[in-house]
């Protein structure tokens, strides 16, 4: 989901939500007299953490045999390495 950097217009606090464009879009109209987004900060982003190969062999465990059962397979010329 998208981070959307916000101020508040009296305060001058700064805080970034995370939400849906849809709940996003409620939110502002919710709101807009007391918040307004943070162009200085950049637009709405996704934020992704960790190393790609961690992330889906913990979604998938067991991916790593399969993929080695399968080139062990009659007639497979698949050269399968580890994740």
């Amino acid at each position: 989901m998208p981070f959307y950097p916000i101020v508040n217009i009296k305060t001058g606090e700064e805080k970034s939500l995370q939400m849906s464009i849809d709940d996003w879009v409620k939110w502002r109209e919710e709101n807009k007299d007391e918040w307004k987004r943070d162009w200085s900060k950049g637009c709405a982003a996704t934020v992704e953490t960790g190393e790609w190969k961690d992330k889906l062999i913990k979604k998938n465990p067991g991916w790593n045999e399969i993929l080695q059962k399968a080139s062990k397979a009659g007639g497979s010329q698949t050269k399968i390495s580890k994740i």
